[in-house]
């Protein structure tokens, strides 16, 4: 999932699994395809084992992994920290609006259930308000990072 947080667009693949080249083809897509005259797109992950640039080289010729490398500004949130990723939140809404408990039986029923919801949102796309300040992450995060004694 690649969820815009100011305009509230959001883009979904579904796969089978998570790969490394699923990742790779997804920001790929994201380049070439959502915002191919952006000169930087700021990505902010998960730390999944799968989202690394070194993907990009596992999956794309070397001057093609670095054209795409070249353009990713990529922050990944901390270890434990899932709550603070916008797409991981998007998943949880995806997962309640749209799919419920229930099993899907095909790759197919899946995407179609998934491009009916994403066509749902489009008229009137939720914009992020995310209220979560600088302050708020020293106080909540504080015991992931260590702090820095001066004098």
């Amino acid at each position: 999932m690649m969820l815009e947080p100011l305009t509230g667009t959001c883009q979904v693949r579904v796969s089978e699994r998570r790969t490394m080249r699923d990742w790779a083809f997804t920001v790929k897509e994201l380049v070439d395809r959502h915002y191919p005259k952006a000169e930087t797109i700021t990505l902010v992950m998960d730390n999944l084992s799968t989202h690394k640039k070194a993907a990009l080289y596992e999956v794309f010729e070397p001057e093609e992994a670095k054209r795409i490398a070249d353009k990713l500004d990529i922050h990944f949130t901390p270890k434990h920290g899932s709550w603070l990723n916008m797409a991981e939140i998007g998943f949880n809404i995806l997962s309640r609006q749209c799919l419920g408990h229930r099993r899907i039986p095909t790759m197919e029923e899946l995407t179609k259930q998934v491009n009916a919801w994403l066509r749902s949102r489009q008229d009137n796309p939720p914009v992020v308000n995310w209220q979560f300040t600088t302050s708020d992450a020293r106080i909540k995060l504080r015991r992931l990072y260590p702090s820095l004694q001066t004098g």
